[in-house]
């Protein structure tokens, strides 16, 4: 069992910043990438930003220049600091880690439960 948490989200004006973390435990022999999508009503769920545990990433055209995604492997722990904000960067926030449970198992993929970023005056 892996359970993924996402924190961080909430209520932001335009212009401003938030930082949200997803944090990865449990049956872990190893990550491979962690990332972030979004999900805003009535939209399909969108590619942000992805970062292997090798620090290689990867950004949706539509954030790229005010989103960084970082990652601390020691904590199983992803980072994505958000400048700028827009109304139309409110959405749930989901993080996906690609991960091998158990060594000699292939990798798959586990989802976090969502958090919520409003942006709005």
């Amino acid at each position: 069992q892996v359970h993924i948490v996402e924190s961080g989200g909430g209520l932001v004006q335009p212009g401003g910043s938030l930082r949200l973390s997803c944090a990865a435990s449990g049956t872990i022999f190893s990550i491979y990438a962690m990332g972030w999508y979004r999900q805003a009503p009535g939209n399909q769920r969108e590619l942000v930003a992805v970062i292997t545990s090798g620090g290689n990433t990867r950004y949706g055209k539509s954030v790229k220049g005010r989103f960084t995604i970082s990652r601390d492997n020691a904590k199983n722990t992803a980072y994505r600091q958000m400048n700028s904000l827009k109304p139309e960067d409110t959405a749930v926030d989901y993080c996906r880690t690609r991960v091998i449970h158990i060594l000699g198992d292939p990798m798959c993929d586990d989802w976090g439960q969502g958090t919520k970023v409003t942006v709005s005056s």
